[in-house]
């Protein structure tokens, strides 16, 4: 009966998106991890088919059942073990199950088909995210990428070095690979499982998604510094940053859900970060002008969104629903952009890195066009130039990651720099006199040069000076006319020198 209860309990926020089916599953901490997670995935493959046939047999209206239950239970009576567990529920499913049975044999001939796997859609057959490698970053913290990897050729694995192309993540048994842009990321075949593996359980690789990865790598704060991760929970990006600051500095994060929070310090303790300080407290309540984050110069922002990127959330909205999914998405980008004002409010920044796991412009560009208009003090930093796929125009240094281009979950990246008009100002007469150092100049030109090297030196001199004309030569008597007019000058001004010694003497 718990197996059910659980089942239910996490296949109705994977439909509701409120995270991906397999940490769900994992964060549950059931007994049989491995059961759980099977039950729950084949009945999320069946959902649209298993929903038409408990509303064909009116089963919620005939025993009381809230539908993710209903599924879990229909699923497992018509396409799994039978209910072999289930108790008073099982009796009532029993009743029903002729009814049931008939209802999906119907769907069969209509179809056409003779298999349960007939019903499936395309698109679920062959699902993108059973076709993306399995990614590991190692934990800095507790271990390096050298010793990760001869731990894991000890254990059978076989290591191919580091990828050169995207073809090269293209993995099958135990072989794998260093990723070709992210050095701290190894990647596997798809379905290689590393829940029960000593480096996961020990907190020495983290199995985290390689597009998640960019925002800590690409923020890249130092070692020592104070580092704020504005929306922090579940906690990947949080030790990625910790990695990162080789856990060495202050890293405040902040999340709203206490739940997720007290994961996250599960993660973080597991992880080995020590460098941490957690708040369960709403970022957007946070005083920029406090004390305490006074010396705050990095910032990772990585807010709620609509979560279309994840492989495991499908957006199957029908055109019904367009009208309500649209309101949702301009309700999140204006979440999204004011948190991205906050974070611009804090005095020592220097850095902001923003993303999400979404693939709509109005979540991504659209926010940081607004964001930069109302905040001309920052610029876009350009990222990546070997990353595949790029931010839409005219947001190109910005990146994008895409189950096609990338090989990963749908992502976007942006990293936001500060700048003042001061550094320009300061920048502007360097430009001025490199420019002038290229343009030709008059002999007559009485602007100074600027510094430069002896051989510069002597080339400048010898072009300034007025070339003599030709033929014209430096006589002897010349010299001696110029040598007496020296001499007089001279005595005068000893003369005038002696006057005034005497005149100051009297």
């Amino acid at each position: 009966m718990a197996l059910y209860m659980k089942a239910a309990e996490i296949l109705e926020k994977a439909e509701k998106k409120q995270g991906a089916l397999k940490t769900l599953v994992y964060d549950s901490k059931f007994g049989n991890i491995k059961q759980l997670f099977a039950l729950v995935c084949e009945t999320q493959k069946f959902s649209a088919v298993l929903q038409e046939i408990i509303e064909s047999t009116k089963l919620l209206k005939n025993t009381k059942l809230k539908m993710p239950l209903a599924k879990v239970l229909a699923y497992d009576l018509l396409m799994g073990q039978g209910l072999k567990c289930g108790g008073s529920w099982k009796a009532v499913m029993m009743k029903h199950r002729s009814r049931m049975q008939a209802a999906l044999a119907r769907m069969k001939v209509k179809q056409k088909v003779s298999r349960n796997d007939g019903l499936l859609q395309a698109d679920v057959l062959q699902s993108p995210g059973d076709q993306l490698p399995r990614y590991v970053r190692v934990n800095t913290v507790k271990t390096t990428v050298e010793d990760a990897v001869d731990y894991l050729k000890r254990d059978g694995f076989s290591y191919l070095g580091q990828a050169c192309r995207m073809d090269d993540l293209t993995l099958q048994r135990k072989h794998f690979v260093m990723d070709l842009h992210l050095p701290e990321v190894l990647v596997f075949s798809p379905k290689t499982d590393f829940h029960d593996h000593f480096l996961y359980k020990a907190g020495h690789i983290i199995l985290q998604d390689k597009a998640s990865c960019l925002p800590a790598y690409l923020l890249n704060p130092p070692p020592g510094c104070h580092v704020i991760d504005a929306c922090a929970a579940p906690g990947n990006k949080t030790s990625h940053l910790a990695a990162k600051m080789k856990n060495k500095g202050k890293l405040f994060a902040f999340d709203l859900d206490a739940k997720r929070l007290s994961t996250m310090s599960t993660l973080l303790l597991r992880a080995g970060v020590t460098c941490q300080q957690l708040a369960n407290q709403d970022f957007l309540k946070v005083d920029p002008d406090s004390p305490q984050y006074k010396d705050v110069e990095y910032i990772l922002l990585d807010p709620s969104c609509s979560g279309s990127g994840m492989v495991c959330l499908r957006d199957n909205t029908s055109s019904a629903d367009q009208q309500a999914n649209q309101a949702r998405l301009v309700s999140l980008a204006a979440f999204q952009l004011r948190c991205l004002n906050h974070a611009l409010k804090f005095p020592s920044l220097k850095r902001l890195v923003y993303s999400t796991c979404s693939i709509h412009s109005q979540e991504n560009e659209d926010v940081v066009s607004a964001c930069l208009q109302q905040n001309p003090g920052f610029r876009l930093v350009s990222l990546l130039p070997q990353w595949p796929e790029r931010g839409l125009e005219p947001l190109t240094q910005c990146l994008r990651a895409s189950t096609a281009k990338t090989r990963t979950h749908g992502f976007f990246v942006a990293l936001l720099e500060k700048h003042t008009d001061t550094g320009n100002l300061k920048q502007e007469p360097a430009i001025q006199i490199s420019e002038s150092q290229v343009t030709p100049r008059s002999p007559l030109a009485c602007e100074k040069r600027p510094a430069a090297s002896s051989e510069e030196s002597e080339a400048s001199e010898t072009e300034d000076k007025p070339t003599p004309d030709a033929g014209q030569t430096d006589s002897t008597p010349e010299k001696k006319r110029k040598r007496t007019r020296k001499r007089k000058k001279k005595k005068k001004a000893a003369a005038a020198t002696t006057t005034t010694t005497t005149t100051t003497t009297e």
